[in-house]
């Protein structure tokens, strides 16, 4: 089966799941199949999947992040600390023990489509699998996430083991002595639940400064003493990546781990 065989298996099979999507045409266009397929993905209930629907969804991704090119944290530059690296890209491309998500309370990935969210991008690539295992978690714990939490599940078609998903502060003012702390924690406790899941390397993104409203540079601050401290105190975690996104958070973080 080709890569355009499965994409339009895998639309076709979300479309039949609903009778809304009833009379919704399949588009020509590959860039426009793609969105389809993954908005699709973004809004679909968390339930189970076939085996014949996952086997083909696992195939598509992985061979479209092999396309997209996957990238070795191990092959990564590390900065004048030796156990921090600095890197600018895209962390669902990342090969890596486990990569850190910026999540939401509701824990079950960004419910609108094609958003560019990290926590939307991770769910996408991943798979459908990711949201029900969140949902499978969220329902057992029976309330929603705390702010400066973890939670880790597999990371599916990602080429990371885990993602450790956490949920950040909300900024609607000022940041408050509270957000400070509460940021601190969910770089802390995600390092203290990768060890205890046998992780030597992690990769963070910058956790609540999007939607969340964290000042980036404020962030960034915390984010590296967070780590270094946690390192510092004996945690098995050998070798920390911080991923970024845009040449102001890269330069931010060059200056800090300096």
């Amino acid at each position: 089966m080709t890569q355009e065989e499965r994409l339009r298996t895998l639309i076709e099979a979300l479309l039949a799941e609903d009778d809304r999507y009833r009379g919704v045409a399949v588009p020509q266009g590959g860039e426009e199949r793609w969105r389809l397929l993954r908005s699709l993905m973004n809004v679909r209930p968390a339930r189970p999947a076939g085996e014949e629907f996952l086997r083909v969804q696992d195939e598509y991704l992985q061979a479209e992040t092999a396309r997209r090119g996957v990238v070795d944290a191990d092959a990564l530059p590390a900065t004048a600390d030796p156990r921090l690296v600095l890197w600018r890209g895209d962390i669902t491309t990342l090969r890596i023990d486990a990569i850190v998500n910026a999540a939401n309370s509701r824990m079950e990935g960004c419910w609108e489509p094609c958003h560019d969210c990290i926590d939307n991008c991770i769910h996408t690539w991943a798979g459908v699998q990711l949201r029900l295992r969140c949902h499978e978690i969220m329902e057992r714990q029976g309330h929603p996430e705390p702010t400066g939490r973890a939670q880790i599940t597999p990371g599916y078609n990602l080429p990371a083991r885990y993602v450790l998903h956490t949920v950040g502060p909300i900024i609607h003012a000022r940041v408050s002595e509270r957000d400070r702390e509460l940021l601190a924690s969910c770089y802390s406790r995600c390092l203290r639940l990768a060890e205890e899941n046998g992780c030597r390397a992690v990769a963070f993104c910058a956790i609540s400064t999007g939607v969340f409203r964290f000042p980036r540079e404020e962030a960034a601050g915390i984010a590296v003493r967070t780590v270094r401290e946690t390192l510092d105190r004996g945690c098995g975690v050998a070798r920390v990546v911080f991923d970024v996104f845009t040449a102001g958070d890269e330069a931010v973080y060059r200056r800090l781990l300096q």
